[in-house]
Parts: structure tokens; sequence; C-alpha cells
């Protein structure tokens, strides 16, 4: 199983298919895999595969090594399209992910005022007063929303906790049009997982379970769902690097471009990334 965990608090530049280039901010440990959910298609793996040894960064050094690579990318004449929030797991679980946003754009102001600030999210922190304000000043506040379906979503993004998809995309509303909403769309079988486990596990001797979300059982709620929260763009994507579940596939390009004139047939500007 082949995964990635990124160097935190800072990487790349890397070039993203959605954001072009993009300086990865990382607010997890370096050595692991920090994340409130565990989805079978994520690149860095799962949670209990990818325990981290090592603290979180602290705000100070976050902007410290972000400085310093902006100086860097400034002598070099090389200077990103967006300073990206990603890496290994949720980031806006961090304690001081407010005040890093804060730092991060007096930074990109400083250094390279053309550059977006992005956070790519699960939605699972929003309900904190300190990260939905924080996420409003940003240019691009990403949102998972993968389906509106509580089957699916607890087969394939493994919340941890509670995971109230009523009450997510009620917060999503709050954002009143500053989010964008980015959702994973894929086809496969899988083993199901092991009851009450903290991991998706596969239980070889279980029949196959279907993760196709890109049918109508599917496309059209979640539709709905995205047209109650009004964002300012939709994000459709597949998988495109190995998975830590065998037998998930690719959505097709007609799928992904069938959904995707589905969205802005709905009034809603939207890009597929294949």
């Amino acid at each position: 199983m082949s995964t990635i965990i990124y160097p935190s608090p800072i990487f790349g530049p890397v070039h993203s298919r959605r954001l072009g280039i993009s300086l990865g901010i990382n607010l997890l440990p370096a050595d692991g895999k920090v994340c409130s959910f565990d989805c079978i298609y994520c690149e860095c793996g799962f949670n209990e595969d990818h325990r981290p040894t090592l603290p979180l960064p602290t705000r100070e050094e976050v902007a410290d090594k972000l400085e310093a690579k902006l100086r860097q990318m400034v002598a070099d004449d090389q200077l990103p399209d967006v300073l990206t929030f990603a890496g290994n797991g949720e980031p806006t679980c961090h304690p001081h992910f407010a005040e890093i946003i804060s730092d991060t754009i007096r930074l990109r102001n400083q250094y390279c005022p053309q550059a977006k600030v992005s956070v790519l999210s699960n939605a699972t922190m929003i309900h904190r007063q300190a990260v939905h304000d924080a996420l409003m000043l940003v240019d691009n506040n990403i949102q998972k929303l993968d389906t509106v379906d509580p089957l699916y979503i607890n087969k394939v993004d493994h919340p941890n906790g509670t995971y109230d998809v009523r009450l997510i995309i009620d917060r999503l509303k709050a954002f009143r049009g500053h989010v964008i909403i980015q959702t994973m769309f894929m086809r496969g079988n899988i083993q199901p997982s092991t009851p009450n486990a903290q991991s998706p596990k596969l239980n070889a001797q279980s029949p196959s379970d279907s993760v196709d979300n890109t049918g109508d059982e599917y496309v059209v709620p979640w539709l709905e769902a995205v047209k109650e929260i009004k964002p300012q763009q939709v994000m459709i994507y597949t998988i495109d690097r190995e998975t830590p579940t065998k037998g998930l596939l690719k959505a097709t390009h007609e799928q992904l471009d069938q959904i995707r004139d589905r969205v802005i047939a709905a009034g809603i500007p939207c890009t597929a990334s294949y």
C-alpha cells in the first residue's frame, strides 16, 4: 500500500489539478496523520496505520517556515498561485487554526499578494465559531460534501464521532455563499468494514459493497443540498492516486461531465477534475 505523508509545516510547491501552483501548509505532524475522517480513498492512508509521534507544528513555527519559503520563492521568481492548507489530515483540527490563518494572510499580502489562500477541509469543525470566522477570511473556503446519504458517509468517509449531515449542510449555508463544495465521485466495490472498528479494515469473507455514487440515487439529493447551500462554486473530482482500500475505480469523464453540467444548469459554477 503506497501512501503519502507530507512534510510539515510547509511542502511543495506542487501542481494542483484544481488550484494551480500550490504551496502546501500542513498543520499536522510530519510523521503521521491526524483526521476527523478516515476515508477509504485517502492518499495519506488510514489513521491507525500512521499514528504520529511528533507534535503539531506551533503557530510560530508555521509562520517562520512559511516566511522563509516565500522569501526563497520571491528570490527565485517562482511565486505560487495559491497557499493551500492541506497535508496529513484535517487542518481545522489545529487549536490555533484561526491565528495561523491571520498570520498566513499577512505574509501572503507581504510577499505574494496575487496568491489565493485556500483551505481544504472536511467540514467537521465548522461548528466552531473561530474556525468559521477564519474561513470567512480566506479566498477559497473548500469544504467536502461527498454525499448526503448517511450510510454512504459511514461506509466511505468513516467520520470519527457523530456526523450529522443535516447539521453540516446548515453550517455550510451559514457561510452565506462564501464556500466551495468539493465532492469525490468514484465507482467500484469494497469489502464492508468491520462493525465498530476504528479503522476501515476489510473482511475478505464478507460480500463486496458498491461505492459508486455517480448515479441519480446519490447525485439528485446531493445536488438539492448544493442548491440549498448556494456555494460560489462546486469542484467535483475523482481518484487520482493509489488508495488504501482496493477495488476503488475512477469515475469516468462522461460521468463527471454529466454531473458537472447538472450543477451548471442549476446556476452554480462547477469544474470537473479527472
